[in-house]
């Protein structure tokens, strides 16, 4: 039985659900989850939680990301990146300066209105089948958080499809935060419009792309009947947290759902049972410990 996470280095024209069904098939187990969605054009970092795994999903997908993204101005889509219908184009007069103090504007706490091309639920429907009908509601602004946001030389990323005059972006943000409407965004302050014209997440979850795997390279080693070697413990997501192990009286009324007294100062600990196996993260908090999420098979 497969538990894991593998940190997946997503190709362009894939879903994020396409690789959770091609590693589900691979790995021959049905519980498999990703950790913040890519769309098909975005490549990069995609964590994938397998089997037992897939409980620490939550605490995954609560994490800042960073990416790199290609800015086309003088374009707008209503897609918000070059996969949509243009609604507009035009000719910048736009230099690297006046995008450089435009940035400002968009670092820190800001508010984003979801585009229509989102999954987001107005009144029970995802927005993008609203936007498949031609039809736009109206949208409450969202806050996200721009904790870093610089402009890059173009050679900076080789994977960035970029066309003469556009720009390369390093955004580091909060959960929730939607690059094509920051692109977006950035285009409308400088009058000129624009769009996201490429997309790489370098960083999600924790994890960085030294620590990833291309889809190429998992499903040869599938082939070869390795590709559980992929595997990363799903202990490894919470080192972090400070070790704890207990004695087998201890573990057992911990397996139970029950609260243990402890003489742990009040923290989230890592809990090993007296075999080495990873137990879950638990809570320690005035003499008592409990589980905030078990991982041990029932």
């Amino acid at each position: 039985m497969a538990n894991g996470i593998i940190v997946i280095d997503k190709p362009s024209g894939w879903t994020s659900m396409d690789v959770c069904a091609k590693i589900r098939r691979v790995l021959g187990e049905r519980r498999v989850g990703h950790a913040g969605t890519l769309d098909p054009m975005a490549t990069g970092i995609l964590p994938v939680f397998v089997g037992r795994a897939t409980r620490a999903v939550e605490f995954a997908a609560e994490t800042g990301k960073e990416y790199v993204a290609g800015l086309r101005l003088g374009l707008v889509t209503d897609t918000q990146d070059t996969t949509g219908t243009v609604l507009e184009e035009c000719s910048p007069e736009v230099n690297r300066e006046q995008l450089e103090t435009v940035l400002a504007r968009f670092r820190g706490n800001i508010l984003q209105i979801p585009p229509m091309y989102s999954a987001i639920k107005k009144d029970g429907k995802k927005l993008y089948e609203l936007a498949r009908k031609g039809k736009e509601v109206e949208r409450e602004p969202r806050p996200v958080t721009i904790h870093a946001l610089e402009l890059l030389p173009a050679e900076t990323d080789e994977h960035a499809q970029l066309n003469s005059g556009d720009y390369l972006l390093r955004v580091k943000c909060s959960k929730g935060t939607y690059i094509r409407t920051l692109c977006h965004d950035i285009g409308a302050a400088l009058s000129c419009g624009g769009v996201m014209s490429s997309l790489r997440r370098t960083e999600a979850a924790g994890f960085t792309l030294e620590q990833a795997v291309t889809m190429e390279d998992f499903l040869a080693a599938g082939e070869r009947g390795e590709a559980e070697t992929f595997l990363l413990p799903v202990d490894a997501y919470f080192a972090r947290h400070p070790r704890l192990d207990v004695l087998p009286p201890v573990e057992k009324r911990l397996r139970n759902g029950m609260e243990v007294p402890t003489t742990a100062g009040d923290a989230s600990y890592r809990v090993y049972g007296s075999g080495g196996e990873f137990l879950g993260l638990a809570q320690a908090e005035a003499c008592r410990l409990r589980f905030i999420k078990s991982f041990f098979e029932v």
